[in-house]
């Protein structure tokens, strides 16, 4: 435990000059002293007592006791005190987040390293790590779409289950982007947060499922969701899964990236959001630090100090030093006038 005195700084240091008297004082109360003792010229000093009376050696303690409170109540003056700081943090009420992946067979494409659906996990995670106050959920979809994970304040939840994602064939093939956006907007509906949002990635044309991305952007839009969706794949060609060998392995083959951009432009726009394309591994971790630098939540840091002043001691131990030698001056050390 760090004792108070090793926190102990001081208002008025100037006050430290001060003490630079202190040397000529005692050479003053030296000189005094000697000047106190009177001398007496005898013939013989027979008959006298030989050596010194002890009060006589112990008088000059009466100086000592005056400058060390001369001394006290300097540093008195420099008023010492020690300062705690506590913090409180107060944060608004977070986000409400849901990240819409898409899990098709073309997110294994090899355009991304390792490949679209591990290069989107990688960012997803770092952005759910750097956002600890938020809610944040996870919907998963391909020819049809289902929640991976509620909205949640816990943190290893989510984390845990955007690493279990994989393309494991249990959804139906294609790509269903109206699906897995009325899925998430279905997360979000029933939040009170004042900020809800939804990130929508894919990297294909909506081909699959019965709600129309237009009719879910919509609903979002009803509920004051935000949605920014975010193209994954490089211009031109990528290699790509175009069927499955006979041991369940895919076959790859350089197949056209194709990506309905002006669908999902239309649905950030409608929604408030952003249209990103994410054409390698740097791009996509660069839009997801741009989506944490717009959708921030604010954080309060209240200070509070606690200021206990520590002179008050050094008064009083200067007073007793000051009251001791007065009593000692006209009790024992009582000289006559």
């Amino acid at each position: 435990m760090i004792q108070w005195w090793n926190r102990v700084e001081f208002l008025n240091p100037q006050w430290f000059w001060l003490l630079l008297i202190i040397p000529f004082l005692a050479a003053y109360y030296w000189w005094q002293g000697r000047q106190d003792n009177a001398t007496v010229k005898i013939s013989s000093l027979q008959g006298f007592e030989s050596g010194t009376s002890w009060l006589a050696r112990l008088r000059p303690l009466l100086y000592v006791l005056r400058l060390l409170a001369i001394a006290l109540l300097i540093v008195a003056m420099a008023r010492p005190q020690t300062t705690d700081t506590t913090t409180k943090v107060s944060t608004t009420e977070g986000i409400d987040i849901v990240l819409a992946i898409d899990v098709s067979a073309s997110m294994l494409a090899k355009d991304l390293k390792p490949d679209r659906l591990e290069a989107t996990k990688e960012v997803a995670l770092d952005f759910i790590k750097g956002r600890p106050t938020d809610r944040i959920g996870v919907v998963v979809y391909a020819g049809e779409s289902y929640t991976k994970t509620p909205i949640t304040t816990d943190q290893s939840i989510t984390v845990r289950a955007v690493e279990d994602i994989e393309y494991d064939n249990v959804l139906q093939n294609g790509t269903a982007i109206g699906m897995g956006l009325a899925t998430a907007v279905n997360r979000l509906k029933e939040s009170e947060s004042e900020s809800k949002v939804i990130i929508l990635m894919t990297d294909g044309v909506n081909n699959s499922g019965f709600i129309d991305p237009k009719i879910a952007s919509e609903l979002a839009v009803e509920y004051g969701i935000k949605v920014y969706t975010i193209g994954i794949g490089t211009n031109g060609n990528a290699y790509s899964p175009v069927s499955i060998k006979a041991d369940g392995s895919f076959r790859f083959a350089l197949t056209p990236v194709e990506i309905d951009e002006q669908l999902m432009k239309e649905i950030a726009s409608s929604t408030g959001g952003t249209y990103y394309r994410a054409t390698n591994n740097k791009k996509l971790a660069q839009i997801y630090q741009e989506i944490d630098q717009l959708e921030k939540t604010e954080v309060e840091e209240f200070k509070f100090t606690d200021v206990q002043e520590k002179f008050r001691p050094l008064v009083l131990l200067a007073l007793a030093l000051l009251s001791m030698e007065m009593l000692l001056r006209y009790t024992l050390f009582r000289t006559a006038a």
